[in-house]
């Protein structure tokens, strides 16, 4: 009888949870916090780290008409018209109505406003001064009880996670996509570059916890302790976990959308490579795709860290 009764409770709640909102629900997030702009920001640094992928931890060397290739690829894969679209079907899909309206209502507050600016502003910052603050080149004035509000923001919105877990998935869709590009076995790349990420993952998300919670002390420079504090508060609710999820979940879509148009392009031009290349590059074979990314280190540049949102006032 009790387990009968927990089932139908089960169910009930199943039943009770609120649908996904649709694409245009959605975009009014996907606006409010400025997620285009941000991204945008960072496609400029994305040909440099994906041909780094195909230059640290493989066994075999590229030529230079094939890193050119990759340069190319990358180019034309990263683009926010490649992005958008799965960002936005995600992102419509691990939301509901309940956390889009209190979404909404932040965004449109003052605080609201003022964070999603030093989002965008910190995304503009550039590779190089990207470093600088995620390396602790750069201060960030604070205090032991604003160390202690970041440690927890950090964990809240999974910035480390998030970032290592998009740095990850992006490198196997470049793997699966080179893959299709070049007629190689799909499924076992993936397999490969799946295990090999892995293999990596607690090192990457050990040497990035710190740097993370630099760059979002020095992107939240200006905002008070009690802004913090507000925010913090809002991100351990469930309606801002589900935030939180959503935004993540449209970050990862839209970049192993980009991702794998890198890889089919890539695949495309070492396979035409492969055709007309002369003697001289047989030394020089394309990459066995399921090798090529996972680099030794985490990306320097951050993926857009979310905008959490606070409750309306």
């Amino acid at each position: 009888m009790m387990r009968f009764l927990a089932l139908l409770m089960l169910a009930g709640n199943i039943y009770a949870a609120e649908p996904p909102v649709d694409i245009d629900t959605a975009a009014k997030i996907y606006q409010a916090a400025q997620e285009r702009e941000q991204v945008r920001a960072s496609l400029g640094t994305m040909p440099k780290q994906v041909r780094e992928m195909f230059t640290r931890g493989v066994s075999i060397k590229l030529s230079d008409e094939q890193l050119a290739a990759v340069t190319a690829a990358a180019e034309r894969g990263f683009r926010i018209d490649v992005f958008e679209a799965p960002a936005l079907a995600a992102l419509a899909q691990n939301l509901d109505a309940t956390t889009v309206a209190k979404s909404l209502a932040f965004l449109a507050s003052d605080l609201g406003k003022r964070m999603v600016a030093a989002d965008v502003a910190s995304a503009e910052l550039g590779e190089d001064n990207i470093d600088k603050v995620m390396n602790g080149e750069v201060k960030t004035p604070s205090t032991p009880k604003r160390d202690a509000i970041f440690d927890k923001l950090e964990r809240a919105t999974r910035s480390t996670e998030s970032t290592v877990d998009i740095f990850l998935s992006m490198g196997q869709a470049v793997a699966v996509g080179t893959a299709i590009g070049s007629g190689t076995d799909q499924q076992s790349v993936a397999d490969r570059a799946r295990k090999s990420g892995e293999a990596g993952r607690a090192e990457l998300e050990e040497n990035m916890r710190i740097p993370m919670r630099r760059f979002l002390a020095y992107s939240y420079r200006d905002l008070s302790d009690s802004d913090l504090k507000h925010l913090l508060a809002f991100l351990l609710s469930p309606t801002g976990v589900r935030y939180v999820a959503a935004y993540n979940a449209s970050m990862g879509a839209g970049y192993d959308a980009m991702g794998k148009r890198t890889g089919e392009q890539l695949g495309e031009s070492l396979r035409e490579l492969a055709q007309v290349q002369p003697p001289a590059m047989a030394n020089h074979p394309p990459p066995d795709a399921g090798e090529s990314p996972v680099p030794q280190a985490p990306a320097p540049a951050p993926a857009p860290a979310p905008a959490p949102p606070a409750p309306p006032h």
